[in-house]
């Protein structure tokens, strides 16, 4: 089990939600968030929301794709540029601490059911052994990961 979950790319197993909101209902939603929009003109923008004022988002830029337009550090970006944001969280550590148990568990045992198998020495059976029961507590881990990631997808529709 582990190996197959450790083959599913993360972004396959993040939690994914959609949702509609008018531009007065955003403040509650993303302020203190982290976010990624991408404008009109295909810059894409990643930081922390600073707050929502009536004309523009105030964004504080930790990452962009044009540092001359948007330069990392606080920037505003008109409300008429924005249709489309992501808000990216965590969930708490549960998936991971769950995922890293388990891989353990999981990489113990097929570790020491190849070892009594197949090693002909000592130092190869303790290699393998290690090998096995740490990859799959790494791969359990970053399975946990991809548990615990939301991303949540926010349209921006037109006030009634």
């Amino acid at each position: 089990m582990t190996i197959v979950s450790a083959a599913v790319p993360a972004a396959a197993l993040a939690a994914s939600n959609r949702i509609d909101l008018n531009w007065s209902e955003l403040a509650p939603v993303i302020v203190n968030h982290k976010v990624k929009v991408v404008l009109p003109g295909g810059t894409e923008i990643q930081g922390l929301v600073v707050a929502v004022r009536d004309d523009a988002l105030v964004f504080n830029v930790k990452k962009t794709s044009d540092r001359k337009g948007y330069p990392t550090g606080q920037n505003v970006i008109p409300r008429a540029s924005l249709s489309t944001l992501q808000i990216d969280d965590f969930r708490g550590a549960g998936g991971r601490t769950i995922g890293v148990i388990v891989g353990a568990l999981s990489g113990v045992t097929l570790g020491a059911e190849l070892v009594a198998h197949t090693a002909n020495t000592e130092a190869a059976g303790v290699s393998t052994f290690l090998g096995v029961s740490t990859s799959s507590a790494i791969a359990g881990y970053y399975a946990g990961r991809a548990r615990d990631h939301n991303v949540t997808t926010i349209k921006i529709v037109p006030e009634r």
